[in-house]
């Protein structure tokens, strides 16, 4: 699976960025509060773009620490391992926009480590 084409579109009011036009996707918001982070993770039938929504987003990806801006796209291709972290220096939750692009279903969740014992 390939990274969507963002398409920026302006318009006399502003503007628009499309992260995917007629294709199988699940759109969420997801939240991560201080000090926490999800299980590091990988699917085997989706890949997901994730946009920075706040700052102190911390991602893993593939053993990289990355720290997007907010309105930051990161990629997380198909199979690849990730998680999502909130910077510990941060106070406040932070939130990152998933777009999964494929078939989406929370079964297809292969997480290698878990700090809520969940397999």
């Amino acid at each position: 699976m390939q990274r969507p084409k963002t398409l920026h579109v302006d318009k006399p009011w502003g503007s628009f960025d499309q992260y995917a036009l007629n294709t199988p996707c699940t759109v969420k918001i997801l939240t991560c509060n201080p000090g926490q982070k999800l299980s590091l993770q990988r699917h085997s039938h989706r890949g997901e773009l994730w946009v920075a929504l706040d700052p102190g987003v911390v991602v893993d990806r593939d053993g990289e620490e990355l720290h997007p801006t907010v309105g930051e796209e990161v990629w997380l291709p198909l199979g690849s391992t990730h998680r999502l972290r909130c910077d510990t220096a941060t106070a406040r939750p932070v939130r990152v926009l998933e777009v999964s692009l494929g078939v989406f279903d929370e079964a297809d969740i292969e997480r290698l480590q878990d700090d809520y014992g969940r397999r």
